[in-house]
């Protein structure tokens, strides 16, 4: 089947611009020479959460009836940020925030979170509550850094806030798997931090 030419040889695309495109997610990446595949991931997981996981959850909790969580700001200063300062320290993993990264023309821009401990992980924010598109970027963003850094595997993951979808990119057989589970915070918290943990610090797989 002849892949649809969406990216243009002459273009400059920046992370951002994957989001915007309309094309199917499966096309675009196609487009960057990987293929797409949707499943059930087993993520990596930890049995030892941050030991201020139970402080964290009750911080959400009483924040959340008073915050009107319309803007991506607040999303980010309620819901994120916290999230990915606590699994930071407890990993004592590096965190880089918007961080700049060029590869090409095509694979250019600024990633939202960047942690680097015994293994990678990258966190975006989607934009406007668009989680499938958010993907789509993230898969880009992915495919970057796992050329920037030469990676093997890298697992990432695209938030909205109050639910997070994780992705893996497999870089010997160029597929990215797209997990069909979501976690919720703060329901799901302890399980979704676990995950972040048991990512970074290399932690055996186990079904979720």
């Amino acid at each position: 089947m002849t892949k649809l030419k969406i990216l243009q040889e002459d273009q400059s695309y920046s992370f951002r611009s994957y989001f915007e495109m309309q094309a199917e997610a499966d096309e675009i990446i196609a487009n960057l020479g990987y293929s797409l595949k949707i499943d059930q991931l087993v993520l990596p997981h930890s049995d030892r959460s941050p030991p201020q996981s139970q402080m964290l959850l009750q911080q959400i909790k009483d924040t959340l009836p008073l915050v009107i969580l319309s803007s991506e700001t607040a999303r980010r200063e309620v819901l994120v940020a916290p999230i990915i300062l606590a699994v930071s320290v407890h990993c004592q993993a590096q965190l880089r925030i918007e961080y700049p990264l060029t590869v090409n023309n095509w694979l250019k821009g600024t990633l939202d979170y960047l942690l680097k401990s015994s293994q990678h992980l990258l966190v975006i924010e989607a934009k406007r509550d668009d989680l499938s598109r958010g993907f789509t970027q993230l898969a880009a963003e992915m495919i970057a850094l796992t050329q920037a850094e030469d990676l093997d595997t890298l697992y990432g993951a695209v938030t909205i806030g109050d639910a997070w979808r994780f992705g893996k990119l497999d870089q010997k057989t160029k597929t990215i798997t797209q997990d069909i589970s979501l976690y919720t915070v703060p329901g799901q918290l302890e399980q979704l931090l676990q995950i972040l943990v048991g990512i970074l610090q290399g932690e055996s797989l186990h079904d979720q």
